[in-house]
């Protein structure tokens, strides 16, 4: 039997093999904490259109270099001109920035159809435009604000979660818009947006975390979204989303070792099969041989 066939053969099964390859899964990046839009609207066809679309291509691009960006398109006439930002979360690299600014961007695009101003916070970035500048202006007001269960019978849990708050709270003087901090099983973050000045970001963080600390009083998460900033935390992982990151990758790791052993076995038993047929090959020509053919 030829070899030809035999490829044919096989190449339905390695295209399986390959269809079961792990790709990038939605993480919890893509998770939309909120999102709303002006209730002014411009026409379809008109600059101010043409300006929106350019304005988000950047966003996009510009989100493949680095975490925070900000345009300005000018006009002749004031309420024409369009400013945009995005900003990712501190700790995603470029190609998980890219891709979360992208979907959000998407998202926003089919959400706020041809309104003259719009912003989408998603777990991982956030972005906005609008014709009235918002550039370098601080904006406190709330957006989000979750609490989880309480853990009133837990001081020592909540003795930490005072003191991680503290922490992101504090200020030494340099301008950090993105914090981290973690005690034992509780965890916090913090972050304010790039186009505020250091005093700005100090202000806006030490408000969302006030706020968070006396809204959620005793309870196991929580999440203050302002404008301009934002501060949660969490104790043993537990989300306002319900889930478990912790959990999450853990599935994502047993559906690899799926995979892996999956694709294993299709490619053991393709190489059996070649295996097989060359040995098949191998002695026919020889019989062949021996045949005097």
């Amino acid at each position: 039997m030829s070899l030809i066939p035999l490829l044919l053969l096989l190449l339905p099964i390695l295209c399986l093999t390959f269809s079961l390859l792990p790709t990038s899964s939605s993480s919890a990046v893509d998770t939309l904490v909120f999102g709303g839009c002006s209730q002014l609207k411009y026409a379809q066809g008109s600059p101010y259109e043409n300006s929106v679309n350019s304005m988000l291509t950047s966003l996009v691009n510009s989100a493949t270099f680095t975490t925070y960006n900000n345009f300005t398109i000018p006009s002749s006439t004031s309420q024409d001109a369009l400013y945009g930002l995005f900003q990712c979360r501190g700790d995603l690299n470029n190609a998980d920035c890219g891709r979360c600014v992208a979907n959000a961007v998407s998202q926003l695009g089919n959400m706020c159809a041809n309104s003259c101003g719009g912003a989408l916070q998603l777990d991982g970035c956030f972005v906005k435009y609008d014709n009235t500048t918002f550039l370098g202006v601080e904006d406190k007001t709330v957006l989000v604000n979750k609490c989880g269960p309480s853990i009133a019978y837990d001081s020592d849990a909540l003795t930490r979660r005072d003191a991680l708050l503290g922490f992101l709270a504090a200020s030494d003087g340099s301008y950090k818009p993105y914090r981290v901090a973690g005690s034992g099983d509780v965890a916090g973050v913090a972050q304010c947006v790039g186009d505020l000045s250091a005093s700005q970001c100090q202000d806006c963080l030490s408000d969302a975390i006030g706020r968070l600390k006396t809204d959620c009083g005793a309870s196991k998460w929580g999440n203050m979204y302002l404008a301009k900033c934002y501060a949660l935390y969490s104790k043993g992982g537990d989300q306002s989303n319900g889930g478990d990151d912790n959990n999450h990758d853990n599935n994502d790791d047993e559906s690899e070792k799926t995979l892996a052993i999956l694709i294993g076995a299709f490619a053991g038993v393709a190489l059996l099969i070649v295996l097989l047929f060359f040995l098949i090959e191998v002695c026919d020509g020889e019989k062949d041989c021996a045949d005097g053919k």
